[in-house]
């Protein structure tokens, strides 16, 4: 499985490609598949989002799951805090960290 991530030109959030537009959250992204770099070129020409890539990732009853820590570090949110995870609210937000 791959998604798209990268920046969000305007504040800078990490946004993640939904299909449609960049969602500030991870589990709304698509699996791109082989159609990461026409996606990109063209989501490059619309300056919404900055250093935008593909990642590798996986999917199960929980969700999306980036592959590398560093990027579930940016789906997520602070891995020493949970209170400054994305979603604060939910006791599970950040036990995918690890």
């Amino acid at each position: 499985m791959k998604l798209l991530t990268g920046n969000d030109l305007k504040s800078g959030a990490v946004t993640w490609w939904d299909g449609v537009q960049w969602s500030l959250h991870v589990e709304e992204a698509i699996d791109v598949g082989d159609h990461a770099d026409s996606i990109l070129a063209r989501e490059s020409a619309t300056r919404r989002v900055n250093a935008a890539y593909a990642i590798e990732a996986s999917k199960d009853e929980k969700g999306v799951r980036p592959a590398h820590i560093k990027e579930r570090i940016r789906a997520l949110g602070p891995t020493v805090r949970p209170d400054l995870t994305l979603k604060p609210a939910d006791p599970e937000a950040g036990q995918w960290v690890i």
